[in-house]
């Protein structure tokens, strides 16, 4: 196993993919893809600087610390949305799809099936399959709905980047099998917490835990990456926490 190194990690998920049949899902995993890579690149994520799984439903991003995580947020607020938006518009109704959406960050090991492992990671999966997340985008009418971890909140969004705004996050306490857990959901929900600003304390550290995920490798086209792709995680960087 690769020692674990410190990533951003960025997950989509394709809501009711289950209940499709399998032209439509087929349909839907091309729409998710072009969403994807259309929000890195316009977030300057280069190629070289990610590295994804694909779970069917649902895809798994890991980015290089070097790219910039408050430019990122803003993208997933503003360009995601109105990616969506752009698909959604041309279809029925029955064919449109609607995006849960993960910002987390921590260490991820590769193993030796070449399998993403990691309580962060696990941690991010977590929030991604979250009775208030679902809750959330079943409430509005919004195309998606975006959740940051505890750490991506106190040290990126309360700070207000440009076109981020603090107070369009709420608090929420998320169930897991390690016990609760706190993330920010963007946008009205009527069981959050708190406002943005509220007392926000972090949870106590859940044991460790791992998440295993078989790590296939595309690039913007969608096609497998054999060798082009020059993200390592096994590379240690200076100043990587």
């Amino acid at each position: 196993m690769t020692d674990p190194v410190y990533r951003t990690i960025l997950l989509f998920d394709i809501e009711q993919y289950g209940s499709r049949d399998d032209v439509e899902q087929g349909f839907l995993r091309r729409v998710l893809y072009d969403v994807v890579d259309s929000t890195l690149s316009d977030a300057s994520v280069d190629e070289t600087l990610r590295l994804r799984a694909d779970r069917g439903d649902s895809v798994m991003e890991l980015i290089d610390t070097q790219v910039s995580v408050p430019v990122l947020v803003k993208t997933l607020l503003t360009e995601t949305p109105a990616l969506l938006h752009n698909k959604n518009r041309l279809l029925a109704d029955s064919a449109r799809m609607r995006l849960r959406v993960v910002l987390s960050s921590g260490y991820v090991a590769i193993d030796e099936l070449d399998g993403w492992v990691g309580s962060d990671l696990n941690h991010a999966v977590r929030l991604l399959n979250s009775d208030p997340l679902r809750d959330a985008l079943k409430e509005r009418e919004d195309d998606s709905v975006l959740c940051v971890s505890e750490g991506i909140y106190q040290g990126v969004v309360r700070h207000g980047p440009l076109g981020v705004r603090p107070g369009d996050f709420h608090r929420i306490t998320v169930e897991t099998k390690e016990g609760p857990t706190v993330a920010w959901l963007h946008g009205r929900l009527g069981t959050a917490e708190s406002p943005a600003g509220g007392s926000a304390s972090a949870p106590p550290a859940a044991p460790s835990s791992q998440t295993h995920v078989g790590r296939d490798q595309y690039g913007v086209s969608g096609g497998t990456v054999n060798g082009g792709l020059t993200f390592d995680l096994g590379r240690a960087e200076q100043g990587e926490r």
